[in-house]
């Protein structure tokens, strides 16, 4: 090969060489601007969200939900009554008997459901037997009590001559002890009666309902 040939061949290989170079460099400087924009919208993205999250707007709670009802009149506690013996009638085995509350607080009050009850003596006073069971003859209703205003319960005694010896162990009770609905401190009303010392169902009692049950 002659001098000038090979001249001719490097400047070929040297020019080549060059436009690789001037592609490579043109596809760097290409990709970089389509690269920013992608970068630059996820940042932006981010600083909305973080603005959106600390904007007073974003931090305001709904509005509050509307004011709750006034509540009704508590519970009759046990100092805010009294109670008494009512109207009493005999029956073939049993004597039912009215207990009558009254509301002597000047606060208005209410009674629900069914007074515990049972009959108790001794020294210092004690229950005897077994608390009344419930009679469900008469749906639960709520009594609103004003100051002054009755409710009444039905007790029931079964005589308890009624069940033999072995199985009543025969007593005599001096008081009825009686708990208002939902209260756990007790009246005590003087009531003689016979009962059974033994678990027999001697008592049973309806529901509180409103007025007395002595007229």
């Amino acid at each position: 090969m002659t001098s000038s040939s090979r001249t001719a061949s490097r400047a070929i290989a040297g020019a080549a060489l060059t436009c690789v170079a001037a592609l490579v460099t043109a596809c760097g400087a290409s990709s970089s601007p389509s690269a920013a924009p992608a970068a630059a919208a996820k940042t932006a993205s981010a600083s909305a969200t973080a603005t959106a999250q600390s904007s007073p707007a974003a931090a305001t709670p709904s509005p509050a939900a509307s004011a709750a009802a006034p509540a009704g009149p508590a519970p009759c506690p046990t100092r805010s009554l009294s109670a008494k013996i009512g109207v009493s009638q005999g029956t073939a085995g049993s004597t039912y008997t009215v207990i009558d509350f009254t509301n002597i607080s000047n606060v208005t009050c209410t009674l629900y459901g069914y007074p515990g009850v049972s009959l108790a003596g001794g020294t210092p006073v004690s229950q005897i037997g077994l608390a009344a069971a419930e009679s469900h003859a008469t749906a639960r209703v709520l009594v609103t009590l004003t100051p002054g205003a009755v409710a009444s319960a039905l007790l029931q005694i079964v005589h308890a001559g009624n069940y033999p010896p072995s199985k009543c162990g025969m007593t005599t009770a001096s008081s009825l002890q009686i708990y208002p609905p939902n209260q756990t401190t007790p009246i005590y009303l003087s009531y003689s009666s016979p009962t059974c010392s033994k678990p027999v169902q001697i008592l049973t009692v309806s529901v509180v309902q409103s007025g007395s049950g002595s007229s």
